[in-house]
């Protein structure tokens, strides 16, 4: 899909401006339609001198989107261009976040999260056919089409994607809690980075809290770095063997052993029938309140289009504040979703007591507490 920037004097010659919608540092986005027509669509305005240095920014957003056209990923409509500000005008999605959806809902199993990791590893997958890395998938960055309940799910923030041509990439980049070991590491990567975020947000869609989780950064790169986590009880009690199986294929420590998009999309979790259809909404919800606050992971994405990126020079070796990236630069392009909610909300709680007062480090890092099991403790 070619789409030329269209020059404009006066974008309200184009489209009527209807409401803000966010705003940031760079840019804001508003809500516009189409004059003649009663078309929405979300219009993303940068101003040019906000640019200035950072062109290959926006310029890479706007080529990664001229190639997709997928029915679950938000689309780049239009882009246009006035003396002053650059345009993008996107495909307007009006049905809330992916954890505002799961609280609201009046059940929630393992089917449903199923469901909604097919859709998500169908887009990933399309994504690859194309030569493309995401590189910042993260619940926050799943949108939803419509408030409608059969409505389907969206990928966002294209930010930090990239164009994969024939060479690894090298970049480091993404949020904290949802980079793979080899991104850490400074090695070369590819497309497994993104099958790794999907393994933590499949664990996340599963008991509401994140497999991988400290105060400090170096700690939590630690844990991303041996692939440690646990299926702990009794959150991961009533959860299908298939389903954490799925999870251990996808939070693979060694990315070429790691399921590709693919091989995800034929595992029986999804293609079968193996997800049990037990209602997990209390449990799961219970811990999405405590680990990723709303008012937390709302307050973070005050403007719905800046990332943040953080790059590694040297291995981390001093605590950062929680969740937040390395080395912050807010570029002008993408969807901001917070710098780490998923890495840097509150603890994972419970009120059942541990009876012999010895969690594991990792249990007590995350502030879990409850009855011991040899294997945990």
């Amino acid at each position: 899909m070619l789409l030329l920037k269209k020059q404009t004097e006066d974008i309200s010659s184009v489209y009527e401006i209807r409401e803000k919608l966010g705003s940031g540092a760079f840019s804001e986005v508003v809500l516009a339609q189409e004059r003649g027509s009663s078309h929405l669509v979300a219009l993303k305005c940068i101003p040019k001198k906000a640019l200035r240095g950072k062109e290959a920014l926006v310029e890479n957003e706007i080529a990664v989107l001229r190639r997709v056209s997928h029915p679950n990923i938000v689309a780049l409509e239009d882009v246009h261009e006035s003396p002053s500000h650059l345009y993008l005008a996107m495909e307007l999605v009006t049905g809330g976040e992916l954890f505002d959806r799961i609280m609201e809902r009046g059940s929630y199993t393992e089917k449903d999260a199923s469901h909604l990791v097919g859709q998500v590893l169908g887009a990933v997958s399309y994504l690859h056919s194309l030569g493309i890395v995401h590189r910042d998938l993260k619940p926050e960055n799943l949108l939803y089409a419509t408030p409608f309940e059969d409505s389907k799910i969206m990928v966002s923030d294209f930010g930090l994607s990239k164009i994969q041509a024939g060479n690894m990439l090298g970049t480091a980049c993404g949020t904290p809690g949802y980079v793979a070991p080899e991104l850490l590491e400074q090695k070369p990567y590819g497309k497994a980075v993104d099958v790794w975020a999907l393994g933590v947000i499949s664990y996340i869609l599963l008991c509401g809290y994140p497999p991988f989780y400290d105060e400090s950064d170096p700690e939590l790169f630690s844990q991303i770095l041996r692939a440690s986590y646990e299926f702990d009880s009794p959150f991961w009690d009533d959860i299908s063997e298939s389903a954490k199986d799925f999870i251990r294929h996808l939070l693979e420590r060694d990315p070429q052993k790691r399921f590709t998009c693919q091989q995800a999309l034929q595992h029986l979790w999804i293609s079968g029938d193996t997800a049990f259809d037990k209602d997990i909404l209390g449990s799961v919800s219970e811990q999405i309140q405590k680990n990723f606050a709303r008012t937390h992971w709302k307050a973070e994405r005050t403007d719905p289009q800046i990332p943040f990126q953080w790059t590694l020079s040297v291995p981390p070796t001093s605590p950062s504040r929680p969740g937040a990236p390395l080395r912050e630069s807010l570029s002008p392009v993408g969807v901001v979703r917070g710098a780490g909610v998923g890495a840097g909300g509150a603890r994972p709680q419970t009120s059942l007591p541990c009876r012999c007062h010895t969690p594991s480090r990792n249990q007590e890092a995350r502030g879990l507490s409850f009855p011991c099991h040899s294997v945990l403790c």
